[in-house]
């Protein structure tokens, strides 16, 4: 990968909010999070806006697939424990799995976006989540599986290490050991720190590490021609600290300043703030590696591009079918970057550790570079519904 590739990845990375085969954000916090309550109202008859109609322009293809992805979910032990506990009595396991199987036949049978509306009204209920101002007012964001240079022996050149699980993980006693101690100041503490033996990758680049982390997932292209992907394996028992919060709150920058070139900025001519800021999160991930598989939502399904979000999962159904209307940002044949309104069917089959309360929804984007840009630039307000057959 080149320079210009890489530093345009690292800029999508900086403002992309990432779930649980990512898990944190870096700028998302900055904005106050809604009450964490379960708050699904049900919408009887569906009263969209003049620009939020049911018709879908994403690929009918991927999201046929997604929902292949949740009914295999869904017929699995953990499911049927999940929807055993969901507080919502109308939400069942068997209407969320009915459902998925009668809009997917609907979704074969009517090929006219209008008459897949009119069937979708005609047959399923809505409901609406309330949002972060409970009037249904919901902050999308994007996240992705970045692509990035990695080695898998140590050198000069790649000193910083992406460590494994380690075997006896659930015995360590807490509080866990913080970042510091297991990374040291500069993330180089080697040998020193007690993770040594478990690394299992190393990068380049700090921040690419450590953004791995905040992604969850990566594919790393290998010094030696071959390719690697890694995914979530764990994580210390540390509240996340969002780096762009913390800015912020130190008076570096407004809120409203804190773009995505002033940070890259930042970091780039200040590289010891960016080992202080990096060394007051101390929730440190782990990863495995996952040998080319796609990436992983909190389901344990593969997430598609565009077809899957992610939600707090202690209050919204798992495996779900959703509709979310909302922004997501096109790069023109200029060059240039329009957020087009977008009206999508989705799946909720991804949750993460900075994805709290009813106002918050993580739209899967895809992977590399240009997808990452497409993510650090989503956070666009909307709304989300579930549909459930009546």
């Amino acid at each position: 990968m080149n320079k210009k590739a890489t530093i345009a990845l690292i800029i999508g990375l900086l403002l992309a909010y990432p779930t649980s085969i990512g898990s944190q954000s870096l700028t998302e916090s900055v904005v106050t999070a809604a009450p964490v309550s379960l708050r699904l109202v049900k919408i009887q008859p569906l009263s969209l806006g003049s620009d939020e109609q049911l018709s879908d322009e994403g690929s009918r293809q991927d999201l046929l697939q997604a929902i292949e992805y949740s009914l295999k979910y869904l017929e699995t032990p953990t499911a049927a424990q999940v929807y055993q506990d969901y507080p919502i009595t109308e939400i069942t396991l068997e209407r969320v799995r009915l459902s998925l199987k009668r809009f997917r036949e609907l979704l074969l049978t009517f090929h006219s976006p209008e008459d897949l509306q009119r069937a979708v009204e005609a047959e399923f209920d809505f409901y609406q989540a309330i949002g972060r101002d409970n009037r249904g007012g919901v902050l999308f964001t994007g996240y992705f599986e970045p692509v990035y240079p990695g080695s898998r022996q140590r050198s000069p050149e790649y000193p910083y290490p992406l460590y494994a699980l380690p075997a006896d993980f659930s015995q360590w006693s807490q509080p866990h050991p913080t970042r510091l101690e297991l990374e040291g100041k500069d993330g180089l503490l080697g040998e020193e720190s007690p993770l040594t033996g478990y690394e299992i990758v190393w990068l380049r680049d700090r921040l690419e590490a450590y953004l791995v982390q905040v992604q969850g997932s990566a594919r790393l292209e290998l010094t030696d021609g071959s390719t690697m992907t890694v995914g979530y394996a764990g994580r210390t028992e540390y509240p996340y600290v969002s780096l762009g919060r913390e800015l912020v709150k130190d008076g570096r920058f407004q809120a409203n300043e804190l773009s995505l070139p002033i940070m890259i900025n930042y970091f780039r001519n200040h590289p010891a703030a960016m080992h202080e800021y990096i060394g007051r999160n101390n929730r440190l991930i782990f990863f495995r590696e996952t040998y080319g598989a796609p990436p992983l939502g909190s389901i344990n399904v593969p997430v598609t591009p565009e077809r899957s979000i992610a939600t707090d999962k202690t209050l919204m159904p798992p495996g779900a079918l959703a509709l979310i209307h909302t922004h997501i940002p096109e790069r023109q044949s200029t060059g240039q970057w329009e957020h087009p309104r977008v009206t999508r069917y989705v799946l909720d089959q991804d949750t993460g550790g900075a994805i709290t309360g009813p106002g918050r929804v993580d739209v899967f984007i895809g992977s590399g570079p240009e997808a990452g840009e497409r993510a650090g630039r989503m956070s666009e307000p909307g709304t989300l519904y579930y549909l459930l057959l009546k």
